[in-house]
């Protein structure tokens, strides 16, 4: 009688484990084809004056359609939602950095006067899909900071 409840149970615990899987399937959202999702699209703000008045760049930006994170290679262009990175270079430079954080640009230590910051939009290849320029100015400082 014992081994009879025990095999019973135990029928009974598989068909709750299986229905619990397909239930879970079932209500799945079904992955996007990434060529039928919208395109990607890149918003950066002005630098935040408060922390321009101190010396220091503070740009937030915002995508949509496309999180940011730092996952890279071919493999990565058919994840969906999409991913990629962003590209910055500051003043014309040849050089520039990747970043992934998906936390605003802060830079430092720029000289006072007129600056432009390129931010590119880039897949996992680090195809640039858009770009804005922003143009601030850091200011004489009153005070010197340590």
């Amino acid at each position: 009688m014992n081994s009879l409840r025990i095999l019973m149970l135990a029928a009974a615990s598989s068909f709750a484990l299986t229905c619990s899987a397909a239930a879970a399937e079932s209500y799945a959202p079904a992955p996007l084809p990434v060529a039928s999702e919208p395109a990607p699209r890149l918003h950066v703000d002005e630098p935040l004056p408060e922390a321009l008045a101190r010396g220091l760049a503070v740009i937030r930006y915002r995508t949509e359609n496309l999180r940011i994170v730092p996952v890279f290679g071919p493999g990565a262009l058919d994840v969906s939602p999409r991913v990629g990175h962003l590209h910055v270079s500051i003043d014309g430079s040849p050089w520039r950095w990747a970043d992934a954080s998906g936390v605003p640009l802060i830079i430092q230590g720029l000289p006072v006067g007129p600056h432009k910051v390129l931010v590119q939009l880039a897949d996992p290849t680090h195809a640039v899909i858009e770009s804005k320029t922003i143009e601030f100015v850091i200011p004489v400082q009153n005070e010197t900071h340590h």
